[in-house]
Order: structure tokens, then sequence, then C-alpha cells
């Protein structure tokens, strides 16, 4: 990147890594120094809970507002009605309303942790698309808005481009969804004076879509910014685990789990995640980053401890990892491993071993409970699992049993009270 930013917000966007491309990055920059600049991200109501893949551009939120300008975080109430088509080898599954609701209840218990909302010029808004879109006339909408978008062009983008080269059905309804997301980006300039679309890289069609229609409509300047899309140095998607998403709600993922995930990470990442994650200054990052050897597990409890405190508070990072350290380095089961509580009634005359490591959340399946017994993965209380066939009884949980899945997942089963 030859320009260089002097904004604070810019400056630290691009020396921790957040920034992929932007439209205009100088006039971009003017405008940040000239004044508080209203900025989106835009997220679909697909799930109950925000995930880990969410999180870079949750922090870039959060710098944004830190720097003295104004996040919003859109909520798509309408356009999860139609689903985001990008880089999909197939369409998304249709929710109701009052799933989307839900969803976005849920989502919302996040953000409360990153931003502050509130009245005064740099307080965060909470919007959601419907608020607009769900009203919408469709001849007017035709008439007024869709004639300023070229099927031709359309086509071209590489999210679609992708799913048609493949030959891969793309629905009128998908179709759309690029004109829906322009024109979210001219209702919030227009209501709300937004000036800036921020968003992951897959996503650089659509902003540009939205910078176009509203110039056209209301001869605006405004601007889009994209973050790069992340991987593990490992090549694994950012977020995904052997057993699911990394999800940022306590209620789905408890915070030890959370903090295990990060105190996980390949040691080549430990510096950059440092820089993306967590408000560490950067030098500190790289310093902790270089470290080698047995000291970047150290490294990688800071960054764990960082991360996990932002979230879910510093209280809860410290119990995590004292867990931790009372699992790994003294063998014992630690009071915050993830538990699976079973009644006298659910284990009846006894249950295999295997439904417990899947209900436990340590594997996906029987399958794969059954694969990891015969690769020497599985154990209970710290004893190699060598026979799946194995029942426990309730008489086994007197005490609670810890069972292990390689040498960094565990959980706890108890018989419930």
């Amino acid at each position: 990147m030859s320009y260089q930013p002097k904004s604070e917000f810019l400056r630290i966007a691009r020396e921790r890594g957040f920034i992929a491309d932007c439209t205009d990055l100088q006039a971009l920059d003017e405008r940040l120094i000239a004044g508080v600049v209203p900025a989106y991200i835009g997220y679909d109501a697909t799930a109950q809970s925000l995930h880990v893949g969410h999180l870079m551009n949750v922090m870039l939120l959060r710098w944004l507002q830190k720097t003295g300008h104004k996040p919003i975080t859109l909520m798509g109430g309408g356009t999860t009605k139609v689903g985001d088509p990008s880089f999909r080898a197939d369409e998304r599954p249709l929710l109701q309303a009052a799933q989307i609701d839900a969803n976005i209840a849920g989502m919302q218990k996040v953000f409360a942790r990153y931003l502050d909302y509130g009245d005064g010029p740099t307080g965060a808004l909470m919007l959601n698309n419907a608020e607009w879109l769900d009203g919408l006339n469709y001849l007017d909408f035709l008439r007024d808005i869709g004639r300023h978008f070229s099927v031709n062009r359309m086509l071209s983008f590489e999210s679609v481009k992708s799913r048609l080269d493949r030959e891969q059905s793309l629905s009128f309804l998908e179709f759309n969804y690029m004109i829906l997301q322009a024109y979210d980006f001219l209702e919030l300039n227009r209501r709300y004076g937004c000036l800036l679309q921020m968003g992951g890289s897959d996503q650089w069609g659509n902003i540009v879509n939205g910078i176009d229609l509203t110039r056209r409509v209301l001869d605006h300047e405004i601007y889009g910014l994209t973050t790069p899309l992340l991987t593990k140095s490992d090549g694994t998607k950012m977020g995904k685990t052997a057993s699911g998403a990394t999800w940022l709600d306590g209620d789905l993922l408890s915070p030890y789990e959370f903090w295990q995930f990060w105190r996980n990470v390949p040691d080549a990442d430990v510096g950059r995640f440092m820089k993306l994650y967590t408000e560490l200054p950067v030098e500190e990052c790289d310093r902790l980053g270089a470290l080698g050897g047995s000291e970047i597990n150290e490294a990688k409890i800071t960054l764990a401890n960082e991360v996990t405190g932002l979230l879910h508070g510093a209280e809860a990072a410290a119990a995590a990892e004292a867990t931790a350290r009372e699992v790994f380095e003294r063998g014992g089961a630690g009071e915050d491993l993830p538990t699976l509580a079973l009644s006298a009634a659910e284990i009846g005359d006894g249950i295999s071993v295997v439904q417990l490591i899947t209900r436990a959340g340590l594997a996906k399946s029987g399958k794969e409970a059954k694969r990891l017994i015969a690769d020497n993965g599985a154990r209970l209380n710290d004893e190699a699992i060598t026979d799946a066939g194995l029942m426990i009884g309730a008489g086994d949980l007197a005490q609670p049993i810890k069972l292990s899945a390689g040498r960094k997942r565990h959980a706890l089963v108890t018989l419930a009270d």
C-alpha cells in the first residue's frame, strides 16, 4: 500500500492488518480527518449467534469507535429472507420471521460486548434493514432502483460468476440479493449520513454496487473498505473446529472452550492474530509472535487471555487459564471444563462411551468417536480407551469423569442432581 494514511483509524487498521482493498483510500482518509464518519457492516441473521469468523470485522468496528467515529451494525432482518449467494454452491435455507428475530437478539448480545451503543456523536447504532426493505413496493423499486443495474455487470461479479461457471443453479431470489444490499447503503446514507461500508473481501462487488447506486440516485460520495479473508496458517478456515463453529455466545460455547480455541492456534499465527483480535500495542504483538520454543506457548496464553477478556471479561479469562493449567500441568479435572450432566434415567442400565464422547461434543458422530478410540486418541480419566463397546453406569459417575479427545480437548461427565 503506497499511500500512508494520516487518520488514526486507517493508520491503526493498516498496521494491524485489517485492510485488503479500499475504493478511494486517500479521499476516505481526508474525510476521516475532517470529522466523525458513520460506517457500517451488515450481518445477515442466518445463525443464533456470531462466531469467530465475524470477529475481525467486529474488532474493526470497535477500533472505528475508539478512534472517534460512529459504528453501525446493520442486521439483515430483510435480506436474510433472501439469502446471500456469494461463493456458495447452493441456496441458503429460507428462515421464518420468528427465527430471524431470535437470531438477531442472540447476535445483539455479542455486539454489546464490543461496542458502546448510545446517543452521542460516536454512539453505535443497531439498525435492521427490514425497516426499509419490508415495505418496498415491487414496481416502484424496479422503476426507481432496478434501472440502475446492468445484468451484464452483475453476471461478471466473481461471487455470481463462480456459481454459474460450475453450472450450479442461482435462483432469481438470490440474484436480487446484491441489489438489496446496494439499496441498504443508499438508505443508510440517506437516513443516517453513513459514508463507509466495510466487510470481508468477498463483499467487494456488493459494496461497489452500493457506492455506484448512491452516486447515481443521491449524487453523494461514499466509500468502501474490505478486510482480508482469513485462514489459519495450517489452511483451515477461521472459526471452524472439529466440534463445529467457535461461537461468541457463552451459552453456545463456554468461555473455557473459547479460550482453548485461541490457546491452540498454530505458532505462526500468534503475532498476526494478536494484532487483529487484541488491543495490545503492535510492537508487543510482534515481539510475542516472534517467540519460539516453549515461550510461544506463553504467548498463546496471552492471546487467549486478551481475546477472551474482551468477550467474556477478565474474570472468565483467568478462570479458563486456571482450568487449563490444572488439566494440562497437574493432570486434574479442572472446574471450568465443558460439562455433560446426565440423569439416572438417561443412563439407565448403562450408556456407551461412544455416546458420551459424542454428546460431550468431543466428536461429531458415533463413527467419529469410534475412529478416535481406534486411533488411541480418546481417554477416560487420563487412561486410554481401548474398547469402543465400554459401558458407563450411574455408579461410575459417583465422581465426575473426565473425557479427552487428543491432548487439548476435554469435557466432564457428571450425574445430574
